[in-house]
């Protein structure tokens, strides 16, 4: 199980001094007083070299009805057409750096950093969040303030994921909306959490989630489907990956997190047999994933 928190950073880097006026910007720097008002909520979008969807993306939150909001953009060391997107809509970016990182989790990471927030949520640079996202939350977060999490409902190509259901995170990782556009935390909460386990390259999030609901026993609740938070697109960094790749790595997960091998065994399987279009081009591989696992 991944121990290592180092969470004492989480919320407390205003900006970093030590970049270049050229690689770092935003509303912070130029006004240290820009948030009085509570609940604040910190949206962190993270992005590489994606110029043509991430000024949709800043925009779509730049038009929230809740106004009582920070965005916090990382770059991993985009080349300039994407920084001069980001450059240009300054005005609507509460701060914003471009560094080489070490993949997309150790971008969340940074950006927990800088989340001033009282809530915190990601919007990654493909997706867009409905106007009225975080006037829902805001209203979730008054009914419900004893809950940590929460998850928005959010549309992807094939229809609206919605809800939460905790108890089935023990054998399927379709209990959730989305992590981006429909996941957001209180920052207290996600200090008892800590970090993204980067050394995950594909589902620290998963990772995340049960160590947030599992170890760390956080509660949360979802929207209701029509209580749209955002637009998740096809193309984006999880859509890359290969099916094996995702089902040695969600395995690893879940023995990494104390699962039992049995059980990690019957879920790997019941990934593989609902996903009967790929069934006969994995059917060779399916030996070689339960050798895998008895031998972890």
């Amino acid at each position: 199980m991944f121990s290592k928190s180092f969470n004492s950073k989480i919320g407390k880097i205003f900006i970093n001094p030590t970049v270049s006026e050229r690689f770092h910007g935003g509303l912070r720097v130029k006004n240290k007083n820009l948030y009085k008002k509570k609940p604040l909520i910190t949206i962190i979008t993270v992005v590489k070299d994606n110029p043509k969807l991430l000024e949709k993306c800043i925009l779509s939150i730049a038009q929230q009805k809740f106004r009582n909001f920070e965005h916090i953009i990382i770059d991993g060391g985009s080349r300039e057409d994407t920084l001069n997107v980001i450059r240009k809509n300054e005005r609507h970016i509460s701060y914003w750096i471009s560094q080489n990182d070490k993949g997309i989790y150790d971008a969340f990471n940074r950006g927990l950093n800088y989340a001033l927030g009282d809530v915190i949520g990601f919007v990654n640079s493909d997706d867009t969040l409905n106007k009225n996202a975080l006037k829902i939350l805001s209203n979730y977060l008054n009914k419900y303030p004893n809950k940590d999490f929460f998850f928005g409902s959010v549309k992807k190509h094939w229809g609206i994921l919605y809800g939460y259901k905790s108890w089935k995170i023990n054998f399927t990782w379709n209990f959730y909306s989305a992590h981006s556009c429909g996941f957001f935390i209180r920052k207290q909460s996600a200090r008892k959490i800590g970090y993204y386990n980067t050394n995950y390259r594909y589902h620290a999030d998963y990772d995340y989630f049960y160590r947030m609901i599992k170890h760390h026993k956080l509660d949360g609740v979802g929207t209701n489907k029509n209580e749209l938070f955002g637009i998740f697109n096809r193309g984006g960094f999880s859509s890359k990956q290969k099916f094996k790749d995702h089902i040695y790595e969600s395995s690893v997960i879940r023995l990494n997190n104390g699962q039992s091998k049995f059980f990690v065994i019957l879920s790997a399987l019941a990934k593989i047999l609902y996903n009967k279009k790929r069934l006969d081009k994995y059917v060779s591989d399916i030996f070689d994933i339960i050798r895998y696992i008895i031998s972890y």
